[in-house]
């Protein structure tokens, strides 16, 4: 069996990694299971460099497409004529392609165009809101996909009411818990934990990204006065994007315990994540992680598409309303914080049973 596996951004290579892993276990057990990873290079990251790929064990790609940056159109065109090529020349009998990036949806049409089986894992999530590109992007994958590995039973349930097989759902569990747990005794601590003076469970996190957060720059002035109002003074640790810092600058937007930072790497960020009192975030990937390392985390946003971790987990989804961030802040003081739970199947075992559900369907 030939797997052609897609990655388009960084938070995909921490799903791939291992899933890669148990192909590689596979293969010195006699299976007779290939794979070609392909990064199409939809986001340029400086950090995707050697070092990278080395301090997480991931496996270097086979083929980087180098699309980097464009409009939507631009990008997916582009992803699109590139895995043509690469189908064309490598073929293969599945394709698998994680989350809900650009190229998730992009490589997905060509593989069914090309008459190739499709894979997806992190199946099924929804947000409900369509002005999200994610959401495209997941709606157009799952309506193609063959094979669908889903991270929780509202993901199976998402499926079962857009009428998928049952026969072709597999709950499986988190893949990116997977990497958590074999890097999480890794961790280390960055350079400014001693220069911040840092303490345990005596700082905040905070990450930004989506562009209704942080492109209207009003908005976003009002967002970081209002956290900034709320922490009682802790440090806010703030790995800011060059775009965004560069926006707050022109907003003159500084205070003395709000402290931007260069955008981190997994080990170091993980390490900050893990020791802090609360995370604020409008990441999805980072609900998880909060909520495997029992870390309360504040979603400044008005939905998500991983609800398990409100539900089960240590997120509230609290938005962006002033009185709401507010009264998520007096509730973390006030030691009255949901207690959190790890969902099920967030065992670090997804990658195996989504490799062994592959070598039983396929008759390895």
């Amino acid at each position: 069996m030939k797997i052609t596996i897609i990655a388009g951004a960084r938070p995909n290579f921490m799903k791939i990694a291992p899933i890669i892993h148990v192909v590689q276990a596979k293969q010195n057990e006699g299976f007779n299971i290939q794979y070609r990873l392909i990064h199409t290079g939809q986001h340029y990251d400086k950090n995707l460099s050697g070092h990278f790929f080395e301090e997480l064990n991931i496996p270097h790609p086979d083929a980087n497409f180098e699309v980097k940056s464009g409009t939507q159109a631009e990008q997916t065109g582009a992803i699109m004529k590139a895995f043509e090529k690469e189908l064309e020349l490598n073929p293969c009998d599945l394709v698998l392609v994680v989350g809900d990036v650009t190229s998730t949806m992009a490589c997905t049409i060509v593989a069914k165009k090309a008459g190739v089986d499709v894979a997806h894992v992190e199946a099924g999530i929804r947000s409900g809101d369509m002005r999200m590109p994610e959401e495209i992007n997941r709606i157009v994958t799952d309506s193609l996909t063959d094979l669908f590995f889903t991270t929780s039973k509202h993901a199976n349930h998402n499926l079962q009411k857009l009428g998928v097989d049952d026969s072709k759902v597999f709950f499986v569990g988190n893949v990116m818990i997977d990497t958590l747990r074999a890097n999480e005794k890794r961790f280390q601590q960055p350079a400014l934990w001693n220069n911040l003076s840092l303490a345990e469970k005596g700082y905040l996190v905070l990450t930004l990204h989506r562009p209704s957060n942080v492109d209207e720059t009003e908005k976003l002035k009002i967002l970081i006065e209002q956290i900034v109002k709320s922490s009682a003074k802790l440090p806010i640790i703030f790995p800011v994007h060059p775009r965004t810092k560069k926006m707050m600058e022109q907003l003159k937007i500084s205070f003395e315990n709000l402290h931007l930072v260069e955008p981190m790497g997994y080990l170091e960020f993980n390490y900050l994540v893990k020791h802090a009192l609360a995370v604020l975030t409008d990441s999805g990937g980072i609900t998880e992680e909060t909520t495997v390392m029992n870390v309360p985390c504040m979603t400044l946003r008005e939905n998500t598409e991983r609800p398990e971790t409100c539900t089960v987990g240590t997120n509230m989804l609290v938005g962006t309303d002033a009185n709401n961030i507010k009264n998520a802040f007096d509730r973390l003081f006030s030691g009255q914080w949901q207690e959190g739970k790890i969902p099920e199947l967030w065992d670090g075992n997804a990658s195996e049973r989504i490799v062994n559900y592959l070598i039983e369907l396929y008759n390895l």
